[in-house]
């Protein structure tokens, strides 16, 4: 799987900060969230879909990836 973070549709709500803790971290200077885990492990599924469900701007996007 792949995290996403739409930049311009961010909105600093930080809520994804607060799902995913491990995967997604917060710029305070340009007050963006950041994505510090691009691939995260898969145990961090669950944690990571809350946080693309709960975005109010709708700025996360969680993406898989084929094995080929």
């Amino acid at each position: 799987m792949r995290v996403r973070a739409d930049l311009d549709l961010c909105q600093a709500h930080r809520m994804c900060q607060g799902e995913a803790p491990a995967v997604f971290g917060f710029d305070e200077a340009a007050d963006l969230v950041t994505v510090l885990q691009e691939h995260p492990a898969e145990s961090e599924r669950p944690q990571v879909a809350a946080a693309v469900r709960y975005c109010p701007a709708m700025a996360l996007a969680l993406e898989e990836e084929n094995d080929e």
